[in-house]
C-alpha cells in the first residue's frame, strides 16, 4: 500500500489538535496550546509568525440542580451562565409577546415553545443579530428573572447537532440560564406557579486568546490572498470536523510552501468562530480596516470529512480567480458546491469582498449530527482529504504568482 506522506502529517497535526489537547476551547489552556503549536510549526518551516491578542472569558461549570418539590430535573448549564442558587416561583412564557407583558420580577422563567425554537444571537455579536433576537433578549433584561431555564429542540442551523442547545449562549448577558430537553420540560411545566430550586454551579474568569498569522515577504502586483480556518472549538468536543481539520490543512500548506518564499499566501487561524463574542475575527477586522486590501479570502471549515466530495463554493469573485480555482482545485479532486453562510468566509462576502469556502458535501448533515458534539472526533476526518485540499490550493497559489 502507498502513504501519502502529507496525509501522514495531515494525521499527525490532527492527532496533536484533537487528542493530545483536550480542548480548544477560547480561554483555556488547551486553546492557548493549540495557537502555540500551529505557530511553532509555521516558525519551523520559514514563515513569519505573529499572535495578535485578545482578552476573553474562561467559563467553567460543574453541574446544575433542578427541583421541584420531590421531583427532580435534568437541566444544563448554558454556557458563559452566571452561577445562581435560588427558590422562587416558576414563571413559563411561550412567545415574545408574553415576555414583554410578563412580570418575572423574583421569579424563574421557564422558556419553551416559539420563543426557544432557535438559539439566539449574542447580544453584541457584530454580524449575525436579528432584530427579533435583540428584542427577546431585551425583554429579557428588562423583566430581570433571578434565573431562566430554556427547554429546545433540534436547530442545526444556528446550534449545530447539540440537543438539547443552549437558547443563550452569552458572556455579556448577565441573567444565570439553563436548558433541558423538550421532553424533561413537559415534566416542569406542571408546576408552572410553584416554587422550584435552582442551582447552576459556574464560573467566569479573564483569560488571554490570540490569533496566529503566518505570512511571507509578498512582491509587487502579488495579490493578497488570506487562507484562513477556526482554531477553536466548542465545550465538550476534540472539534475535529469543526474544525480541526481546516486548521491541519493551513499546517500542511505551511510545510508544503517552506521552500517557496514569493508565495502569495498568508494563512491565518482565527480564534473566535464558535465563542460568543467572535474575539478573534473581531480583532482581524480591526486590524485590517475595511478588508479592502485583501484581493481573496480562502475559508476551510468542515473539510475532510470521511464521506463524499470536497465542495467549494464562490462569493463574490471575478471570472479569472474562479477560473483559476476550479482548474487548480479540479485538477486535484476538489467539486464546485452550492454556497453556505455559516463560516468565516461570510466575513469577507457579507463586506463585498472576494471569498471562496471549502467544505464538505455533507456540511448540512454534519451540522445536524456532528458538528458541537463529543462524536466530533478524529475518526471521522480522512487525512488524504486534508493532503487533497493542501494540494489544490497550493497549485492554486501556484496560478497566482504568475498573474
Amino acid at each position: 500500500m502507498t502513504i501519502d506522506p502529507l496525509a501522514e502529517r495531515a494525521a499527525a497535526h490532527l492527532q496533536h489538535l484533537c487528542v493530545r489537547i483536550p480542548a480548544r476551547v477560547v480561554g483555556s489552556q488547551g486553546n492557548r496550546d493549540a495557537t502555540a503549536y500551529f505557530a511553532d510549526v509555521c516558525r519551523a518551516a520559514g514563515w513569519t509568525v505573529k499572535t495578535p491578542t485578545f482578552s476573553c472569558m474562561h467559563w467553567t461549570e460543574s453541574g446544575a440542580e433542578l427541583r421541584a418539590g420531590a421531583a427532580s430535573f435534568e437541566v444544563l448549564v448554558s454556557p458563559y451562565s452566571l452561577p445562581v442558587q435560588v427558590s422562587a416561583p416558576l414563571a413559563m412564557i411561550s412567545t415574545a409577546a408574553e415576555l414583554e407583558g410578563a412580570d418575572l420580577v423574583g421569579k424563574v422563567v421557564l422558556l419553551r415553545g416559539d420563543i426557544a425554537r432557535e438559539q439566539l444571537a449574542p447580544k453584541n455579536f457584530p454580524w449575525w443579530n436579528p432584530e427579533e433576537h435583540q428584542r427577546i433578549i431585551a425583554a429579557l433584561e428588562r423583566a430581570a428573572p433571578l434565573a431562566i431555564v430554556a427547554a429546545t429542540e433540534r436547530n442545526p442551523e444556528t446550534a449545530g447537532a447539540v440537543y438539547p442547545f443552549a437558547l443563550i449562549e452569552d458572556g455579556d448577558f448577565d441573567i444565570p440560564t439553563a436548558h433541558m430537553t423538550a421532553e424533561e420540560v413537559l415534566k416542569l411545566a406542571v408546576y408552572a406557579g410553584r416554587t422550584v430550586d435552582l442551582e447552576l454551579r459556574a464560573s467566569r474568569a479573564q483569560a488571554v486568546g490570540c490569533n496566529v498569522e503566518a505570512t511571507r515577504a509578498r512582491g509587487p502586483h502579488v495579490p493578497r490572498v488570506v487562507v484562513t480556518a477556526h482554531i477553536d472549538a466548542k465545550q465538550n468536543t476534540p472539534g475535529a470536523v469543526d474544525d480541526g481539520g481546516g486548521t491541519v490543512v493551513l499546517l500542511l500548506l505551511a510545510e508544503l510552501l517552506a521552500d517557496q518564499p514569493d508565495t502569495p499566501l498568508e494563512l491565518v487561524v482565527f480564534n473566535g468562530e464558535d465563542y460568543y463574542a467572535a474575539s478573534g475575527e473581531k480583532l482581524f477586522v480591526d486590524q485590517n480596516g475595511d478588508l479592502s486590501g485583501i484581493d481573496l479570502n480562502i475559508n476551510i471549515d468542515g473539510a475532510g470529512f470521511i464521506r463524499g466530495e470536497t465542495h467549494f463554493s464562490f462569493y463574490n469573485c471575478d471570472d479569472q480567480v474562479a477560473a483559476q480555482a476550479r482548474r487548480a482545485f479540479g485538477s486535484h479532486g476538489l467539486v464546485e458546491g452550492p454556497q453556505w453562510v455559516q463560516g468565516d468566509h461570510s466575513i469577507f462576502a457579507m463586506a463585498g469582498h472576494p471569498a471562496i469556502a471549502i467544505t464538505t458535501e455533507f456540511f448540512e448533515e454534519i451540522c445536524a449530527t456532528i458538528t458541537h458534539t463529543p462524536k466530533d472526533t478524529v475518526e471521522m476526518v480522512d487525512p488524504l482529504r486534508l493532503a487533497q485540499v493542501a494540494r489544490a490550493i497550493a497549485a492554486f497559489a501556484g496560478q497566482l504568482r504568475g498573474r
